[in-house]
C-alpha cells in the first residue's frame, strides 16, 4: 500500500463503492454519504487529501484540517481497505499525516461502538480521550521529539 496526493477521481472512486461500515458511520455521526464526500473534497481542494492505493486500485482517502489544538481527520475507504496489512501501514502513514499537520495532536471521531475500531485506533497509537457530539474521541499524541 502507498499514499499519494488525492484526486477527484480517486475521491469518486471510493465513494462508487463505499464500504457499509462507512455509510453507517456517516449515518450513525448525522450525515449522509454526500454530505461525507463535500467534506472530503474541500480538504482535497486545500491539498489535505491523500489517496491509499493498493496496487492500482484506490481504497481510502484520508484527509485531514487543523484547529488551534489538534489535526481532525476525514475517512472513506471501501471494504478492502479493512485489513492487517493496512493497518500496518496506516500507523505509518498517520504519522506523516501528523508531521505535515505541523505535529499537533491527531483527533479521529467513531460514532459506532465497535470493538474492532476501538482496537484499531488503539493499535496505530491512539488513545480514548471521551466523547464529542455522540462521537467517541481517540487521540493520537504528538510524535516525540527525540
Amino acid at each position: 500500500m502507498r499514499a499519494r496526493a488525492a484526486t477527484l477521481g480517486d475521491l469518486e472512486d471510493v465513494f462508487r463503492d463505499l464500504s457499509q461500515r462507512m455509510s453507517d458511520e456517516y449515518v450513525a455521526a448525522g450525515k449522509d454519504s454526500k454530505s461525507a464526500y463535500d467534506n472530503l473534497m474541500m480538504n482535497l481542494k486545500e491539498g489535505r487529501a491523500h489517496a491509499l492505493v493498493e496496487g492500482d486500485e484506490t481504497v481510502a482517502i484520508i484527509a485531514w484540517h487543523e484547529n488551534a489544538d489538534a489535526a481532525d481527520t476525514l475517512f472513506a475507504a471501501q471494504e478492502g481497505f479493512f485489513s492487517a496489512a493496512t493497518l500496518r501501514f496506516c500507523k505509518r502513514h498517520i504519522r506523516h499525516v501528523q508531521a505535515l499537520a505541523g505535529n499537533l495532536p491527531v483527533h479521529s471521531r467513531s460514532w459506532l461502538e465497535r470493538p474492532d475500531v476501538t482496537r484499531w485506533f488503539h493499535i496505530i497509537g491512539y488513545a480514548q480521550i471521551g466523547r464529542d457530539n455522540g462521537a467517541t474521541l481517540f487521540e493520537l499524541p504528538p510524535a516525540s521529539s527525540t
